[in-house]
């Protein structure tokens, strides 16, 4: 162990004053495929931390610890079997779609370093749902998959409950939980499949093919209250597993960056609204329903927040792009360390008790 932390000292030192600012240096989406294509293959190191305190039980299953790795990075479920090396308590792979497809025209992905943050207009870029079920034929995944689900660009908005139970249909048999995907700002029309209609009838559809699969709904951190009021009727209504807050922001308020690039923003500037939206549906919601935390996580103590605001559990994408390789051990490490500090015992003990640090 001693030698192993040696190693990963030095090798973050050489990461965060060499490696990094050459991979700023190259085009955003062609490092994000490096990354993919460095996971693949298995050879990435181990960067696990665990602790008791980050253990629980979610959905029967046993999770290490509360921080996954949202959707949208490992849209193709390539790395599905070497996630948890990188510390992860679980992954959510996708977006995938019924039908493949291209996504928007590049370039689509840029980074605001001045924010911490990043602008996408990916557009759901997939291989489409049947590559995907091949592909995860045999995979041994150590830690809980979820699966996001949206809607293909060439299917229209009337056709859209069909085109997600297609998508299901071939994965029903992958992964933990579903995702139904209403709120990226990439696809048009998508997010008015947010409103209380289209979205019973997307999860009739979805139940249609599978009763016993549990269901999230990824909620925009756009929706006005009365908005997302119809959401969590719906997701009461239905009888949902859960709530994931937030998808990705078109507000470009407070940004130090200039910028006139369209798409979704993530990182830093999205964390006081997500954790806006999170904490209303905590008081909103029934107990049991699940809150996922999404948005602005970069150390121990926005992890330490999420959950103390109603989290069980919590997803980053930005804070690890900017952080590297060992961002989730790393903010693992911190967590525990804040807990011991603040004498909490247990994730129980601070889920939805609003001691925010």
């Amino acid at each position: 162990p001693f030698v192993a932390q040696v190693i990963i000292k030095t090798f973050m030192g050489v990461y965060s004053q060499f490696v990094r600012p050459l991979l700023f240096h190259l085009d955003p989406e062609r490092v994000h495929n490096l990354a993919i294509g460095a996971l693949s293959t298995g050879l990435i190191g181990d960067w696990r931390y665990e602790h008791k305190l980050l253990e629980q039980e979610i959905l029967g299953v046993k999770f290490r610890n509360p921080l996954g790795l949202a959707a949208g990075f490992d849209k193709n479920g390539v790395g599905v079997a070497h996630w948890h090396h990188m510390g992860f308590g679980f992954v959510e792979i996708g977006t995938v779609t019924f039908h493949s497809q291209p996504g928007n025209p590049k370039p689509r992905l840029f980074r605001l370093e001045k924010d911490f943050a990043l602008i996408n207009r990916m557009g759901f870029n997939n291989v489409g749902a049947e590559r995907m079920a091949r592909r995860l034929t045999g995979v041994h995944a150590s830690i809980p998959v979820g699966i996001n689900y949206g809607k293909s660009k060439i299917t229209d908005l009337a056709d859209a409950p069909k085109d997600y139970q297609q998508s299901f249909r071939l994965l029903q048999d992958y992964g933990l939980y579903a995702v139904i995907n209403v709120s990226s700002p990439n696809t048009p029309g998508l997010r008015s499949l947010q409103e209380k209609g289209p979205l019973i009838e997307i999860i009739e559809a979805f139940r249609s093919v599978r009763r016993d699969k549990p269901l999230f709904v990824k909620v925009s951190p756009d929706l006005e209250t009365g908005a997302l009021d119809d959401v969590i009727a719906v997701a009461h209504e239905q009888q949902l597993s859960g709530l994931i807050a937030t998808n990705t922001t078109v507000s470009r308020r407070d940004l130090k960056s200039t910028t006139s690039e369209d798409g979704g923003l993530s990182g830093f500037p999205l964390r006081e609204r997500s954790n806006e939206v999170l904490a209303y549906l905590r008081s909103s919601c029934d107990p049991r329903m699940i809150l996922m935390g999404v948005g602005g996580i970069f150390n121990g103590k926005d992890l330490y927040d999420k959950i103390a605001l109603g989290a069980h559990l919590a997803q980053v994408y930005t804070g690890w792009v900017y952080g590297g390789p060992d961002m989730a051990a790393r903010t693992l490490k911190q967590f525990v360390g804040l807990a011991r500090q603040t004498g909490v015992r247990s994730l129980d003990e601070l889920r939805g008790s609003g001691k925010t640090l």
